[in-house]
């Protein structure tokens, strides 16, 4: 098996390695719509959802070593229309996520989309996350949603993004084969009630213990930040009754207060799993 044509780069300063660093910061995946995509797995799983593919950085040490898995993906991805480009270690070092890197680092178009682009599966439940502030949290849930079968995830308001490639190596590259949106709690608010959707929201002093509400089917799984919780958005809209919300608790036997937001999602999606598989 013979390498595709490449380019190599030695040095960090080289333009395209300077732009491409840049993709770890919002403000310019949201000017250029790319994004930073790290590791085998998640480019694969990138290119097999459809995204564009426009340049794979590899390291040139890696190249050098003859390794056929890391050769057979990269004919693939040049057959796609990839730019491949070899890196010499301080230009790779600049574009690489630190130490987790795998010699492979893929300049993607992708970017989170609209509530109103996407059409989730009516019958299974959605995972709605307010204020997400880490990356590793958010790419955790998408994992969670992408295991427990759920038909999607929205990221309300968040504090990171989808396409943060932090998020992105988090969900192992699920964030490409898992429906999730962006949107405020206002419009998902809206969504849910015109989706007939009843919510379900985790919150320290709710009314259920998490397995005693109906979590199955058309249901909006709420969650929010550890350290804000959930805005008043979602309880003014049940007092107006624009939308049929419920709360649930988990117990809380230690001295802590609350749970990571990605374990309360966790917990809450397989409760939801467990009860459709126990539906006569």
């Amino acid at each position: 098996m013979t390498m595709p044509p490449h380019e190599s780069i030695t040095s960090p300063s080289n333009p395209r390695v300077r732009a491409a660093a840049a993709l770890r910061e919002a403000a310019a995946r949201r000017e250029s719509g790319l994004t930073l995509v790290d590791g085998r797995r998640e480019l694969s799983r990138a290119a097999a959802a459809g995204c564009e593919i426009v340049e794979v950085f590899a390291a040139a040490d890696r190249l050098a070593a003859g390794d056929p898995g890391l050769t057979a993906l990269l004919d693939e991805l040049a057959a796609r229309g990839a730019r491949i480009t070899a890196l010499g270690s301080r230009a790779f070092d600049r574009v690489a996520f630190g130490d987790r890197n795998e010699g492979l680092v893929g300049v993607v178009r992708f970017a989170a989309r609209p509530l109103a682009a996407l059409r989730f599966a009516a019958d299974r439940p959605v995972l709605l996350v307010e204020g997400v502030e880490k990356p590793g949290n958010l790419g955790a849930i998408l994992r969670t949603a992408d295991a427990a079968g759920l038909a999607g995830v929205v990221a309300c308001d968040p504090r990171t993004d989808p396409a943060n490639p932090a998020t992105i190596r988090a969900s192992l590259g699920t964030v490409f084969t898992v429906p999730v949106a962006v949107a405020s709690a206002a419009e998902t608010v809206r969504w849910c009630a015109a989706q007939g959707r009843r919510l379900v929201a985790a919150m320290p002093a709710g009314r259920l213990l998490w397995h005693e509400a109906a979590l199955r089917g058309s249901t909006a799984i709420v969650v929010g930040s550890e350290a804000h919780g959930l805005s008043p958005e979602w309880q003014a809209a049940a007092d107006a009754g624009t939308i049929l919300l419920d709360t649930v608790r988990l117990p809380m036997c230690g001295v802590a207060d609350s749970l990571n937001v990605s374990v309360t999602a966790a917990v809450l999606a397989y409760e939801a799993l467990r009860q459709e598989a126990a539906r006569p």
